[in-house]
């Protein structure tokens, strides 16, 4: 079915595609019937079961942060089988996207480049949709910085990210720190160790229930910068790392240069990223040890990405891109490649 359609959605802008798949799944979110009838579940198989974190996970296939940044279709996604979902990424104070145009596909490449920069309606008000249960799957809360927070004192950016903690520590099964969206001004310098273990032990001290925390680092790092952040984590107790976000990086792309350079600024996500995730997630497994969390994205489209993915060493994976061009059948057809 999604094959006949996607036609018709990809001959609309990415945003009004994304906001049309949303509205489609409302009924979905809103009757357990419709859930029922249109959902896609994933047929339960012990063998695929992950344990980590202190949370059981049916299978290791899971929704990137990004997608539903307003915990909209939580319901919805979860009966489409992911065997677990990341909500946001919310920072402090609600915003507004990035001008627009700023979402763009690929299709030669199976691609989208995206400029969003957080748009959502708040942490607060994002949480007031959550409940820890709600869903039978592990849910996880992105956070990031404000964009009006500056950058020049630290102080301010550990509270705006604490605040943002605060109001979904209640409602996440574990939160991810998001230090590595190249689409906030500034916001990558977080990965560094020194800024990187301030943040760290800001959430830490808040975080007295020991809900796991991990961080998301950007694929744009070089192999020191990576051992640098994970050495941080490591060091304030973090439960694990997310590797990787969108990279600026436009090699390897089929997509004629000169569309490419017309789109512009903006994180590339989809296969053109797979080779350098995988090399992330396996350096940061060396790194981190057996016993933290990582999870892998980055290009996932297939059951052989994802299982190159965990021989890397990647414990969980996520998928965005691959959900756009795939539609909602796509987790089960990569878990029942597994």
């Amino acid at each position: 079915m999604y094959g006949l359609l996607r036609p018709f959605l990809f001959a609309l802008s990415p945003t009004r595609a994304h906001a049309l798949a949303f509205a489609a799944m409302a009924p979905m979110e809103q009757w357990a019937l419709a859930r029922r009838l249109f959902g896609e579940p994933v047929p339960p198989d012990p063998r695929l079961t992950v344990r980590t974190m202190g949370l059981t996970f049916p299978h290791p296939v899971g929704l990137a942060g990004g997608f539903d940044k307003n915990a909209a279709r939580v319901r919805a996604l979860a009966a489409l089988g992911f065997g677990h979902l990341e909500i946001g990424t919310v920072t402090a104070l609600a915003q507004a996207p990035n001008p627009a145009p700023n979402l763009f596909r690929l299709p030669l490449d199976r691609a989208l480049i995206n400029r969003l920069g957080f748009p959502n309606d708040g942490a607060q008000a994002v949480a007031s949709r959550l409940a820890r249960g709600m869903v039978s799957v592990p849910m996880g809360v992105s956070i990031g910085k404000s964009r009006l927070v500056p950058l020049d004192a630290m102080e301010p950016v550990l509270a705006d990210y604490v605040a943002s903690f605060r109001a979904v520590v209640g409602v996440a099964d574990f939160v991810v720190v998001n230090v590595s969206s190249p689409n906030t001004q500034g916001l990558r310098a977080l990965q560094g160790p020194a800024l990187a273990r301030a943040l760290f032990q800001a959430l830490q001290r808040e975080n007295t229930g020991k809900l796991p925390l991990l961080v998301k680092i950007a694929p744009d790092l070089d192999d020191e910068q990576v051992d640098a952040v994970v050495d941080a984590a490591l060091d304030e107790g973090l439960a694990g790392v997310v590797a990787t976000n969108t990279t600026l990086s436009r090699a390897g792309l089929i997509t004629p240069p000169s569309e490419v350079e017309a789109i512009g600024a903006g994180g590339l996500s989809g296969p053109p990223l797979h080779a350098r995730a995988l090399a992330v997630v396996a350096q940061v497994r060396k790194r981190i040890g057996k016993e933290r969390t990582v999870i892998g994205v980055g290009g996932i489209s297939s059951a052989k990405d994802v299982r190159s993915m965990m021989d890397a060493g990647a414990d969980l994976v996520q998928v965005y891109t691959a959900f756009i061009y795939g539609g909602p059948g796509t987790v089960r057809r990569l878990v029942a490649g597994l």
